[in-house]
């Protein structure tokens, strides 16, 4: 058994049994691949995946019950060449961040400003995703540190600290109605054609909550994935838009007024670690800088626990 054949099997579950795209990920052929899987089968004594004939349609039992051992294996073997990196360059070397359009556009530059100062040589990478891709791409290892308000503290495998506290505002044109009314209600929102984010995006789930539960059908004429977006229908003056309280700035949104509106109550920002993951010491110097006040030791008593 070798770590190449352990690579192999995670590899073929993330490219859904297709050995063509798990070669090509590892940079091997594909009768290379064939011939570890049938090495470790053989090496092991039991079948670990379901064949009809030549393809792979999936994982026999043992194979799935080796399949978290490998992922554990391959997570520590990880560590442990981070853990050797640490001691030997600890201001060089990669840190990729999975976050959202809305944390990496408003929220996230002047940390990043300040991060790069502090570690010239680290390589920053900010992927941006959705919160459902962001949880998936700490758990298959493809990202360091996600960052998002929704799915990271609903998955058992994470280890989360909050990151700042937020409400949604309301954007309009200028000369819109609402800009002169006082106390907005929700029944007053009802009223117009509204332009807010893609369900399980920003605090969407919190704004259709707080309609239902007002008993009001709204006409959500649009709904996109970052508040740029939403913000360039508004002017077009095709609804009133509900967008994060950070996603405007009054320089270059001068077309645009926000209104700041409580009434779809706070939400919650979350910075997000794999459990067993072990982060490099940058890495634990970037989510100080996003939370001064956060217990940083005990966030990596719960991100990588002694026993």
């Amino acid at each position: 058994m070798n770590f190449q054949q352990l690579r192999i099997i995670r590899e073929t579950v993330r490219q859904k049994f297709n050995l063509t795209e798990a070669s090509a990920a590892l940079y091997t052929s594909q009768s290379g691949v064939s011939k570890h899987i049938k090495d470790l089968e053989d090496e092991l004594g039991v079948q670990l995946f379901v064949r009809k004939g030549k393809r792979l349609l999936g994982l026999t039992e043992p194979g799935q019950a080796l399949l978290g051992i490998v992922e554990r294996m391959l997570v520590d073997a990880d560590n442990i060449k981070r853990l050797a990196d640490d001691f030997n360059r600890v201001d060089e070397g990669t840190l990729t961040i999975a976050t959202t359009h809305t944390q990496a556009r408003y929220v996230l530059p002047p940390i990043v400003n300040q991060f790069k100062k502090g570690f010239p040589k680290v390589h920053l990478i900010l992927q941006q995703a959705s919160p459902v891709e962001i949880t998936q791409m700490l758990l298959q290892g493809e990202a360091d540190i996600g960052i998002a308000t929704e799915s990271l503290t609903a998955e058992d495998n994470l280890a989360s600290v909050p990151f700042y506290e937020w409400q949604h505002s309301i954007i309009t044109p200028q000369n819109h109605p609402l800009t002169t009314q006082q106390n907005i209600g929700l029944q007053d929102l009802a009223e117009y054609p509204l332009i807010t984010y893609h369900g399980g995006f920003t605090g969407r789930s919190k704004i259709d909550k707080a309609f239902d539960a007002a008993g009001l059908d709204v006409d959500i004429v649009m709904s996109a994935l970052d508040a740029d977006v939403i913000k360039t229908y508004v002017e077009l003056n095709m609804g009133v838009g509900i967008v994060n309280n950070v996603a405007y700035d009054a320089e270059r949104d001068y077309r645009l007024k926000q209104i700041p509106t409580d009434i779809f109550g706070m939400n919650t920002t979350w910075i997000a670690v794999r459990k067993g993951h072990l982060l490099r010491g940058y890495g634990y110097e970037f989510i100080s800088l996003c939370t001064p006040n956060a217990d940083i030791k005990a966030f990596k008593k719960e991100a990588y626990p002694e026993d």
